[in-house]
């Protein structure tokens, strides 16, 4: 699921940086745009999914939050400094002096700690999407911010009561709403991604699923009716974005827990975080060493090819060492826990 969600993310990303910004909107506005806003909230819905499972598996509020770090962190750091180290150099158009001593190169890395730069120095400045290396980083802010919410509610009695993840849910896709219009930014007509605030709802739904799952009836007919109401509201239905995050929760996560068989060549890796990370920088320097490959189709099966390349190595080599740092944090917490009961039987 999430690797078929990351390659979705690739083919999408083919407009704007094969035609330009403009290309892209007109893209979200098509007949198509039920299905392409889709992406990025099951994207986000299954990720709380998941990491729901995570949380409940943990004991201490430490080690959740250490998972957290050594599952996003490591990958992200070595995408930005191989961007910054080594796609930019070779692809600037200014002098190697004047790109690591430009406060836009400075910048650019502190995308790896979550304040989100587009810009390197003299890099993709003639592409269709000019001047932007990684406009997929957008959504990193939005990950973290997810993980607190998380952690903020597990601090308010989430492992009690679990109806504090859906009321959350709702609260944040209402206080969006209200907020967005009190400011006079609220369009209600379906046009470009998901708001950033609304896949955080969609998240917070994925948990939400996890929570319930005992409750909630899992059903082909439920999940092809789930799904097209997803994509009416993300299309056509004025506002429909604050009403199809459950809708796509659930759609989603059927999908997710539905036994596809698994594919040879990827069974016990997990590429979809490469994928996604990577993607977008492959495809600017596709475009810009390789201008006749400007078409979405060339672009695509281009970029992918590379960019699967590039997500076997961030699993391989980067992210599979780095969750082996579990073991480190279980015996930090094993050591911690007992700890405190030791203080708890002495008092």
């Amino acid at each position: 699921m999430r690797i078929v969600l990351s390659i979705m993310v690739v083919v999408v990303h083919s407009i704007g940086t094969s035609y330009g910004l403009e290309a892209d909107k007109a893209f979200f506005q098509s007949e198509a745009r039920g299905g392409v806003r889709l992406i990025l909230p099951m994207f986000f819905a299954l990720s709380g999914f998941l990491v729901a499972g995570s949380l409940l598996r943990t004991r201490t509020i430490g080690m959740f939050l250490g998972l957290r770090v050594i599952r996003i962190y490591p990958a992200l750091v070595v995408e930005v400094l191989l961007a910054a180290l080594i796609v930019g150099p070779l692809l600037t158009t200014v002098s190697l002096g004047e790109y690591f001593s430009s406060p836009v190169f400075h910048r650019y890395l502190l995308n790896a700690t979550g304040h989100i730069s587009y810009a390197l120095p003299g890099v993709f400045e003639s592409n269709p999407q000019p001047a932007t290396v990684n406009s997929q980083l957008w959504t990193v802010p939005f990950e973290l911010f997810c993980y607190v919410s998380l952690l903020v509610l597990v601090l308010m009695g989430g492992r009690r009561w679990k109806i504090v993840y859906p009321l959350a849910a709702l609260v944040l896709s209402i206080g969006h709403f209200a907020f967005r219009y009190s400011e006079g930014t609220l369009s209600l007509m379906p046009s470009g991604p998901v708001s950033g605030t609304l896949l955080v709802v969609s998240f917070l739904v994925g948990v939400s699923i996890y929570m319930y799952r005992d409750q909630i009836v899992f059903s082909a007919s439920l999940f092809w009716l789930s799904l097209a109401v997803s994509v009416i509201l993300l299309a056509y239905v004025p506002g429909g974005d604050y009403l199809a995050q459950c809708f796509v929760g659930y759609s989603c996560v059927y999908i997710g827990l539905t036994n596809f068989r698994r594919i040879r060549l990827i069974d016990g890796a997990d590429y979809s975080y490469g994928v996604f990370l990577y993607g977008f920088v492959v495809q600017q320097a596709l475009m810009d060493v390789v201008p006749w490959a400007r078409h979405w189709y060339l672009n695509t099966i281009f970029s992918l090819a590379v960019v699967v390349m590039f997500a076997a190595f961030s699993w391989h080599c980067v992210e599979k060492p780095a969750l082996k740092l579990k073991k480190v944090l279980a015996r930090i917490e094993d050591y911690l826990v007992s700890r405190v009961r030791s203080v708890g039987r002495a008092a």
